[in-house]
């Protein structure tokens, strides 16, 4: 069973940064290469929505309102996805979730991840 464990949640002010980091479980190196991975967020009392991802051969989207300030990208030597979180605004405070899902898939779609992590907590104080 694949397990994606979030870390690197934290509190900043607004115009900062932070890195979340994707560490997955379960899966043997060669069988990891063929996942694609996705983070997505949550607010209170709302679903969860579709940040950035990165498939299987390192293709990537964005939402429209992280575009320009969020990156993500991932470490096949150490099975680790990653978003780099910059020019933090208020509104981008949540949960943020670590999703996979196995072969080439370019989506946003919460539907299409089997695998998820726990969530990490982000807040942003202005």
């Amino acid at each position: 069973q694949l397990q994606p464990v979030e870390s690197g949640g934290d509190s900043v002010q607004a115009g900062g940064s932070l890195r979340l980091s994707c560490v997955v479980h379960g899966e043997n190196y060669n069988k990891w290469l063929r996942y694609s991975f996705a983070w997505f967020r949550q607010f209170p009392e709302k679903g969860r929505e579709g940040v950035a991802v990165i498939t299987a051969d390192d293709t990537v989207s964005y939402a429209e309102s992280v575009k320009g300030r969020f990156t993500i990208s991932q470490d096949k030597r150490t099975m680790t996805a990653f978003l780099e979180m910059n020019k933090l605004k208020s509104e981008d405070a949540g949960i943020y979730y670590c999703a996979a899902r196995w072969g080439v898939l370019l989506t946003l779609e919460t539907t299409d991840y089997k695998y998820w992590g726990q969530g990490t907590q982000v807040t942003v104080s202005s």
